[in-house]
């Protein structure tokens, strides 16, 4: 038996001339919550159909438990989806609506009681199964729609954007009930979302996803703090983009001249060469700001624009005519606020292995 639930090997899927899934291929491995993220459009939900049989691929193959799927219909696969939209029957009570699938497929009457209350108890819903979906609240009627998709016991739960139709404290907190749930079950969760937090907070690993290609595929904290490329490192969180030539590349590491004149040190992890134009990400929560150089490598600059939002005071510092950078710190003692008012001189620091060097 294969280790992995499910496998896309150089799938595609051409609609007319319009391609929304390009040559992917991903290994999903049994038992692990994984996250297609990326923007709207870039083939995150079409990926998920061909997985759950709503479509066929143009060219590659869907496997699943080591099966290829081919055409076999979305109702022979071992799998379930869960949308945005819950569509849960508004005639019928919980209990009705979890049990259904089971009726349609002529499941015993004792044993589909025995699924629907054991699906409840999973979903944090007992005592529930009288009530009808205009008597619940956004995440319970989530959790019913959960429910509905688990008592059939797929290998695979397929989720599109099953949070997005809920409030932000609420999203937020049905994230880690997902989470808690996909470890009681235990089975693999797929997840689409275009919400970087929402993947972070929940995945074992994540696929970024742009223009129907597959980024990188990697866990939260290698797709934050280790992206690819450009892309990668912009849409996840916030990031400052340095570019420059390289000037020095010497002993794992290199020097960037950024706007021909601020020498940048980072790590070389793309074995660039002399005068290559590359460009250097750095996060803004691992800047530290000094009102005095702390070393000779340090940049000045000048606070342009302050903001505090409580958990910490975000700076804007020019360096040059030509860039600006993005500053986070933490408010940790009580009473810290803004340290360095608009207008000050300031130098900013980071360590070297805190940049990421970037060549695409």
């Amino acid at each position: 038996m294969s280790e992995y639930a499910v496998e896309l090997e150089e799938v595609s899927k051409h609609f007319g001339p319009v391609v929304a899934v390009d040559q992917v291929s991903l290994a999903i491995r049994d038992g692990e919550f994984f996250s297609l993220l990326g923007p709207s459009g870039c083939g995150k939900t079409t990926t998920l159909r061909l997985i759950a049989g709503f479509e066929i691929p143009t060219e590659g193959t869907v496997y699943i438990e080591g099966k290829p799927q081919g055409e076999t219909p979305p109702y022979r696969r071992p799998v379930n989806t869960v949308f945005q939209n819950y569509a849960l029957f508004p005639h019928m009570t919980v209990y009705q609506n979890v049990a259904f699938g089971l009726e349609m497929r002529k499941v015993p009457k004792q044993e589909i009681r025995r699924r629907v209350l054991e699906a409840l108890e999973m979903v944090q819903l007992p005592g529930m199964e009288d009530r009808r979906p205009n008597q619940l609240s956004g995440g319970q009627q989530q959790r019913v729609a959960l429910a509905r998709a688990l008592v059939n016991r797929p290998k695979v739960l397929l989720l599109d954007e099953p949070l997005g139709a809920l409030d932000l404290k609420l999203r937020k907190a049905m994230q880690l009930e997902l989470k808690a749930l996909q470890h009681r079950v235990g089975i693999t969760f797929i997840y689409v979302t275009h919400d970087q937090e929402e993947a972070l907070t929940m995945s074992d690993r994540i696929a970024v996803m742009n223009e129907g290609r597959v980024l990188q595929v990697g866990t939260p904290q290698e797709i934050y703090e280790r992206p690819a490329n450009r892309f990668v490192a912009d849409f996840i969180g916030e990031t400052n983009f340095l570019s420059g030539w390289v000037q020095e590349a010497t002993g794992g590491q290199v020097v960037v001249l950024v706007d021909a004149q601020l020498p940048v040190r980072v790590p070389d992890v793309e074995m660039v060469t002399m005068d290559q134009w590359v460009t250097v990400a750095i996060r803004p929560e691992k800047i530290a700001l000094h009102a005095e150089p702390p070393g000779p490598e340090a940049i000045a600059g000048q606070v342009e624009e302050v903001i505090y939002v409580g958990t910490d005071t975000r700076y804007q510092v020019r360096l040059t005519s030509e860039t600006v950078v993005a500053v986070r710190q933490q408010n940790v003692q009580v009473g810290e606020g803004v340290v360095f008012p608009v207008g000050s001189r300031v130098y900013l620091s980071w360590p070297p292995e805190a940049a990421r060097l970037l060549t695409e």
